[in-house]
């Protein structure tokens, strides 16, 4: 299949941007999406993705430029805090950017894959779908949903060409959390809780994700890939 754009959300920063620059440098066309409409490479579109209609919008001038053959669906929202402090709107504003986003996203690339013969999805979930984790409930709950529509999207798309996978990372050292995870307690209980001894890299993440892209192996759709140096597994 050719190497048409893909787009990746919420990649202004972080493992976003990290993920733009990787798919870049092999040779992928790449439109980065965010709210400030800025990325480290490509042709940048500012978009809010908990707005629906900016979401077709965004999605129809990107096909104008061009067969589109790729989405990364990785801009989300963490919020914190105890259960029994927890507001409808806290809870409901992670669930509309970490979930309902993604279907959005997804839905609205899937006329212009099929377009261009498929293509491939790759939602960015995290190990925390399958963990019980005090303070993030709201959190939890968004990525486990999206595992969810992974599933279902691969299944019912795969007629189609197009391959949804769900990369779950754990632990990843970015410029939102790097002075807490700096902190001696901090990284005395990661060395304890992660095998492989620390928090992962951005870059980690994005070359996962750019090798699903880039080894295009058809048979893989549907599941999720957690990539947390072994933490979610360690007993």
């Amino acid at each position: 299949m050719a190497k048409g754009q893909i787009v990746v959300t919420g990649a202004s920063k972080g493992i976003g941007a990290s993920i733009a620059a990787e798919l870049e440098n092999r040779g992928y066309s790449i439109v980065c999406l965010s709210r400030s409409g800025s990325g480290p490479v490509g042709h940048q579109v500012a978009c809010d993705m908990t707005d629906e209609g900016a979401v077709k919008a965004a999605f129809a001038e990107i096909a104008a430029r061009g067969p589109v053959t790729g989405l990364v669906n990785n801009a989300g929202v963490h919020i914190g805090g105890p259960i029994s402090g927890l507001t409808v709107e806290s809870f409901d504003k992670t669930i509309a950017l970490n979930t309902t986003a993604v279907m959005v996203a997804a839905r609205e690339i899937y006329p212009h894959l099929c377009t261009n013969g498929g293509g491939t999805i790759v939602n960015i979930g995290s190990f925390f779908d399958k963990l019980g984790v005090p303070d993030n409930l709201a959190y939890c709950a968004s990525k486990a949903a999206v595992a969810a529509m992974t599933r279902c999207m691969a299944v019912e798309w795969a007629g189609d060409g197009i391959r949804v996978m769900n990369v779950a990372p754990g632990y990843i050292e970015t410029d939102l959390n790097r002075d807490f995870l700096a902190r001696e307690k901090v990284k005395a209980w990661m060395a304890q809780r992660i095998p492989t001894g620390a928090p992962g890299q951005p870059e980690d993440v994005a070359r996962l994700v750019a090798a699903i892209f880039s080894e295009q192996i058809g048979f893989l759709t549907g599941e999720t890939i957690y990539i947390d140096g072994g933490q979610g597994m360690n007993h």
